[in-house]
């Protein structure tokens, strides 16, 4: 990941932020809107103190304690686990939190430029932080929990190590929208369920536990379901999970073609 430059429209005495020993300058432009003053978002520049192992979300955490207590962006555990802080960083979706100063540095001394902008296709609410229920609206709509009919069992469901290792992959997703909001059938059509929520079916689809697969393949076989892929491999570039995304995506298809799971 290297810096880029953006215009920018503003900047900020940062003179106030503790620079520790060994810490470099690093200039954060970062896509601010607030929607009780602002008509269009704007780029504003702050010059934050920085060591190579600090991470982005340090610098953001930094800019709202000592600069700008306006300053607004989602995050929860720091530990790339919750998914909250998920954001464009130098144009690329990434998690804050896990994002390292180190790997941003420009080469030969230069000055560091680090972007900041909100992921794409979700209303942005202010600043950093956008409107989330769209997108937890479609991972409900396919059905992502356990179907199981009949009688309630009197013993936990058995599943062989295969059979679970069938869907791993999938069960690692926090559900943090980088894949989803890196796709650019999403951006142009916010109706496309998104690669998030097929990963989630995936996810129960393939269980061997699960009898609601054939539900959730025709909830995917609509319009805006699984079909309107263009396979661009955005999502799986963009999972900081390293999810197969794209494969997950595939498989889904060929269940449908074949409706075998």
């Amino acid at each position: 990941m290297t810096a880029v430059a953006e215009p920018t429209t503003g900047s900020h005495d940062t003179s106030q932020i503790p620079a520790p020993e060994g810490s470099v300058t690093i200039t954060v432009k970062i896509l601010r809107f607030n929607p009780e003053l602002d008509t269009e978002p704007h780029w504003e520049s702050y010059d934050v103190p920085a060591l190579p192992t600090d991470r982005v979300l340090n610098l953001l955490t930094n800019i709202k304690s000592y600069v700008d207590g306006t300053l607004s962006f989602r995050r929860s555990c720091a530990h790339g686990i919750c998914g909250s802080d998920a954001m464009q960083i130098n144009g690329i979706n990434r998690l804050a939190c896990k994002v390292l100063v180190k790997d941003l540095l420009a080469k030969e001394g230069k000055q560091t430029t680090v972007t900041v902008a909100p992921i794409k296709g979700l209303q942005t609410m202010k600043d950093l932080y956008v409107d989330m229920e769209p997108f937890f609206e479609a991972f409900k709509a396919v059905k992502p929990y356990l179907i199981a009919y009949g009688n309630e069992p009197t013993r936990e469901r058995i599943q062989s190590q295969a059979d679970r290792e069938r869907f791993d992959d999938t069960t690692k997703c926090i559900l943090c929208a980088c894949c989803t909001s890196a796709c650019p059938v999403y951006w142009s059509d916010g109706s496309f369920f998104g690669p998030a929520s097929i990963v989630n079916a995936h996810r129960f689809i393939f269980d061997s536990r699960d009898e609601g697969s054939e539900e959730r393949l025709d909830i995917l076989n609509d319009a805006e379901g699984v079909w309107r892929c263009r396979t661009t491999f955005n999502c799986t570039d963009a999972c900081p999970r390293g999810i197969q995304i794209t494969k997950a995506i595939q498989e889904v298809k060929r269940a449908l073609l074949f409706r075998r799971v």
